[in-house]
């Protein structure tokens, strides 16, 4: 039954970001994840071969303050998920640039931080990667609170939305205002 493949799939991931794990064992646990899973993303899973990263980049992580901001967006997905509406929640300064963090307002929420950036559409997916995306149960890794405003950002958690591997995807991306000039050379590669 898909719904609870998805849940299972969910909560697989879940799992992954929060176990204790470095960063070469999660990307070795979300390769297997890809190509075991009957919900993963891929569409051609018998010929995958496992995902593309840069390599481990120390200088990828960051601790910075979340600065309180306002605003609103409505990121139409294209899809069966329609119109999502976000809540900004607050601008966190990075060497890359500003980039807004975003309250997904739907059923129990979640924390939402896509980024495009200078490897977008070269080396890295087009239309951005996402650093967190709690709905998915991206826990712990790319963004870690550490208490009152400060986090904790590990960009070499980048990773591509499920649009990226497979057509039948639609995504919400990193709007205009999470783009930033510099290129963020961590995380995941393009697919192909």
């Amino acid at each position: 039954m898909d719904a609870l493949d998805l849940t299972d799939f969910r909560a697989a991931t879940a799992r992954m970001y929060l176990a204790g794990t470095g960063l070469a064992e999660f990307r070795a646990e979300r390769d297997k994840l890809f190509a075991t899973h009957p919900q993963s993303a891929i569409a051609e899973p018998s010929s995958f071969t496992g995902l593309r990263y840069h390599p481990a980049n120390e200088n990828a992580v960051i601790e910075a303050d979340v600065r309180p901001a306002d605003g609103e967006i409505d990121i139409d997905t294209g899809g069966p998920d329609g119109v999502v509406h976000y809540n900004r929640v607050g601008i966190i300064e990075t060497p890359y640039g500003e980039l807004s963090l975003w309250w997904i307002e739907a059923y129990g929420g979640g924390l939402f931080l896509p980024v495009r950036d200078a490897t977008s559409g070269k080396t890295s997916y087009g239309g951005g990667r996402y650093l967190t995306d709690t709905v998915k149960g991206t826990h712990g890794r790319g963004l870690q609170p550490l208490g009152g405003s400060r986090v904790r950002l590990d960009f070499n958690y980048l990773y591509n939305p499920s649009c990226a591997y497979n057509d039948a995807y639609l995504c919400p991306l990193a709007p205009p205002e999470n783009t930033v000039a510099g290129a963020i050379e961590a995380g995941e590669l393009t697919y192909h």
